[in-house]
Formats: C-alpha cells, structure tokens, sequence
C-alpha cells in the first residue's frame, strides 16, 4: 500500500476523511500550528494557504524549505486569486506550484492523484532510539533492550510520536490529531485506552512507565 500524507492549513470543503484508490492511501491532517508536524508516514505534500494567521503563505513556505523534515515535501500554494505576479512570489519561495482556493476535497483528490506522488518513498528516519528504546519505523517493531514489544497499529504510531517528541505534554485532542484520527471522529477518552495498552507493554518489556499523565493537559514522554 502507497501512501501520501496531506497536510492543510485549512479546513477543506468535503471533509477530511482518508481516501483510498487501489494500492494508494491518502491520510489528510488539519495542520494548524507551524511547529508542530503530525505523523508522517508516506511522502509529503503540504496545502499552503497565502495568507495564514501567524505568518504569511511565503513565510511559511521559506521555513519548511529550510526545515529538514520538510524540505523535500511537496508544496502547493492556495492563492486566493488567479493573480500572476502571486504565482511568481510563491514558485521563488519554494513552492512546486498553486492552486486557486477555495480549495475542496475533490480538486485537491485531482491534483494528488494526477501527480502519482504515491510512488515516492517515505521520506525521513527509520530507526528511531532513545534510551534502550529502539522504533524502527520500516520494520514496524518497537524493541527495549533487543526485546521486541508487541504493540497493536495504533499503540506504536502512538509511541513512534511519542518517541519523536520526548519531554512534551500533549493533549489528548492533539494526540487524535497527530494520528489522523479527527475523521470519523473518536471520543477522546480512546487516548486513554491507547494510553493504557501502551504503558503495559512497555511495562511487560522492562521499559518502565515512562508515560506520565499530566493533570487536567495530557501526557508526556519521559526521558529520565
């Protein structure tokens, strides 16, 4: 199975649902704060809205171009126009083309599926270690000390974040977000169960129980 990951600065007209079409799976992520990336498992492509909250369109693109987790992703610019003067600026700034918003699920569908990004590799690391833990995102196996530790698909993407993120709090609403899970839409209380499993099979593995809940945020990885 193919995959491309689709980030958008804003909501999309049709939703946000993944879509499936033959070996090709696209994840869609409302991508909202600029620091912070969910997680990515397939090649990337970024919808890049001209004028944003924090930053300008250009700004953001600069950034990501100069991030190295990001800076081999796929840009697209949404103008609000059809101005020529703005296609300049974006394509200088970075961007590998544009789009006229409003953008809506079906023009953003043509525009992926036309480009045949699936064939890409995943882009970024592997193997993930920190402590006597190892993630190896390929192999999808987690190990604590050459001990592997069985973890259902949800847990080890949850770990995998973790792992990527150690010393952070997150919400449970952020987590939901992180794996792509917004639509159809779960009850928060899910992160617990997740949570939950999680924390025993680190335990079982001799790991410890380095996720600590943070009263009335979330949780967060510890590394010491």
């Amino acid at each position: 199975m193919r995959r491309i990951d689709i980030l958008l600065t804003s909501d999309l007209v049709g939703g946000m649902a993944p879509f499936r079409h033959d070996d090709l799976e696209v994840a869609l992520h409302r991508w909202s704060d600029p620091s912070d990336l969910p997680l990515i498992e397939g090649a990337l492509w970024m919808f890049v809205d001209w004028v944003l909250p924090q930053m300008s369109g250009l700004e953001l693109c600069r950034r990501l171009r100069a991030d190295s987790q990001t800076a081999h992703a796929h840009l697209t610019v949404v103008l609000e126009e059809d101005n020529q003067e703005d296609r300049k600026r974006a394509l200088r700034m970075g961007a590998d083309d544009y789009i006229v918003g409003p953008l809506s699920r079906t023009a953003l569908l043509d525009r992926v599926l036309g480009a045949n990004l699936g064939e890409q590799e995943i882009v970024g690391i592997r193997l993930i270690e920190l402590g006597g833990l190892t993630v190896d995102v390929a192999a999808y196996q987690a190990r604590f000390e050459s001990k592997a530790i069985p973890l259902m698909p949800n847990e080890f993407r949850l770990l995998r974040y973790f792992v990527e993120h150690p010393g952070r709090v997150f919400t449970r609403t952020q987590l939901i977000a992180a794996l792509g899970k917004q639509e159809p839409a779960i009850d928060e209380r899910t992160v617990d169960v997740w949570i939950g499993r999680l924390r025993r099979a680190l335990k079982a593995a001799g790991a410890g129980n380095p996720l600590r809940t943070v009263r009335s945020l979330g949780y967060v990885f510890d590394t010491v």
